[in-house]
């Protein structure tokens, strides 16, 4: 459970769940999030296996996120945490 505690946890992931995404999009589609934030985060996630980061040896440097088969068998119990919100909060 300690995984879904940050703020921005959920959000993040379900942003990468649409498509592969590049950190400048990430930071674009979730409003608020600090840079410093986005990117402890990510770490975090990529720490747990929940997301993977595509590095490409390009000037500008080039990275790209994308869940794992992991971060893939959260997304039901995200969609279950979205529903109660909906009903309840």
């Amino acid at each position: 459970m300690q995984i879904f505690a940050g703020k921005w946890t959920l959000l993040i992931i379900f942003q990468i769940n649409r498509r592969i995404i590049r950190y400048g999009e990430l930071k674009r589609a979730i409003p608020g999030i600090s840079e410093k934030m986005l990117i402890d985060e990510l770490k975090f996630l990529c720490g747990k296996g929940l997301i993977k980061k595509k590095q490409y040896p390009e000037v500008p440097p080039r990275v790209e996120y994308s869940l794992t088969p992991l971060g893939e068998k959260v997304l039901p119990i995200i969609d279950e945490i979205a529903k109660f919100g909906m009903e309840n909060l």
